[in-house]
């Protein structure tokens, strides 16, 4: 329950970059298991494009967690002003 309360709470650009981070993690742990520290058939190139792919999503995924934080904290009031005046846009 504590999970899905904290990801409601979550803006929506840092619930996709979450999403996006672990997306892309989980199949760069499937890819670095199953394809190429097991013997099998020789990695395509299109296997290697997916894996970059993967990197450059994990690395936008990062990026829209940080904005996410960056504008959540713009937003807010500054510090020792009254918190029940209207919040800086």
């Amino acid at each position: 329950m504590r999970l899905y309360a904290w990801w409601s709470s979550m803006p929506r650009p840092g619930r996709t970059g979450w999403t996006r981070v672990i997306f892309g993690a989980g199949y760069l742990l499937w890819f670095f298991k199953a394809r190429l520290f097991e013997v099998g058939p020789e990695i395509t190139r299109k296997e290697w494009f997916v894996c970059v792919g993967m990197l450059v999503l994990i690395i936008l995924g990062t990026i829209n967690i940080r904005m996410a934080e960056m504008r959540e904290r713009r937003q807010g009031t500054l510090p020792l002003v009254d918190p029940n005046v209207r919040s800086r846009k």
